[in-house]
């Protein structure tokens, strides 16, 4: 924690808002995704899927197979504190929703499903398709009876160790779990180094010119920082937004390359 709240304050003193971004592509981001204030339709199942799960008293037991939690000990959790604490906020969610829809997402790859509720975001529109890896049997299971009971069908629950799934359906096996390409990958699944970035190298092959990636929690640890810098080095790579929580990827061909600091 310590180190997070010393990484917020060097990065609060460099990043900015809308105001001096000169490319065009990100300014556009910024203001009429990132910075959108008007309500949605789709915000409302967000608002009942969040108020469902913070109501659910049932306790689960959770096999994690990532980083490890900061905030729970023991693998006994009740499902609303699982909301409450390790779920995505509103502001993210409604973010994420946002972005689906800003560049009108279709194929969607979820690393870290939890109890959904980056999931249902993800599926806000009706268009798009989401897959979405869990590696804990309970946990999924959660997802997979809110979503249902929210009418979401759009969704894909896969439950298993996420490189183990992700290597057993690459593109050498017989196996369709995904599209050739992905629209947006969104990572929130493993916190550690080695593991985000041998994801990283697994998914390189479903990248197209407008593939978005989203890393969650790229300053959770000296790892997560350092695996959020190897990304941005990589030679595919054109556009990165640091926002602290997310990092955004970009792949654009046509944008010069650059790194931005901007504030949620």
């Amino acid at each position: 924690m310590l180190y997070q709240a010393k990484h917020f304050l060097k990065f609060r003193r460099k990043a900015k808002n809308e105001h001096g971004i000169h490319s065009p592509f990100v300014y556009d981001l910024v203001t009429k995704c990132f910075y959108d204030k008007e309500p949605k339709p789709y915000y409302k199942r967000l608002k009942q899927y969040r108020k469902a799960l913070l109501g659910d008293k049932r306790t689960i037991t959770v096999t994690d197979f990532g980083a490890g939690s900061r905030v729970f000990k023991g693998s006994e959790r009740k499902i609303a504190a699982i909301a409450k604490h390790a779920g995505a906020r509103k502001k993210r969610m409604k973010l994420l929703a946002r972005l689906v829809h800003y560049f009108e997402m279709q194929s969607i790859l979820e690393i870290g499903t939890s109890v959904g509720m980056g999931t249902v975001a993800l599926a806000a529109r009706s268009g798009s398709q989401v897959t979405s890896l869990e590696g804990c049997p309970e946990t999924a299971q959660v997802a997979r009876e809110m979503l249902k009971r929210m009418g979401v069908i759009n969704v894909d629950v896969v439950v298993g160790r996420f490189y183990d799934t992700l290597e057993s359906y690459s593109e050498k096996s017989e196996k369709k779990l995904l599209p050739s390409t992905l629209d947006l990958i969104y990572f929130d699944g493993n916190h550690a180094k080695e593991a985000t970035l041998s994801y990283v190298n697994l998914l390189l092959p479903t990248v197209h010119n407008d593939t978005v990636w989203i890393l969650d929690d790229i300053h959770w640890s000296p790892e997560m920082t350092a695996a959020w810098k190897a990304i941005k080095a990589m030679e595919m790579v054109t556009v990165t937004i640091d926002c602290f929580w997310l990092g955004f990827v970009f792949f654009r061909k046509e944008q010069a390359r650059e790194d931005f600091l901007i504030r949620l």
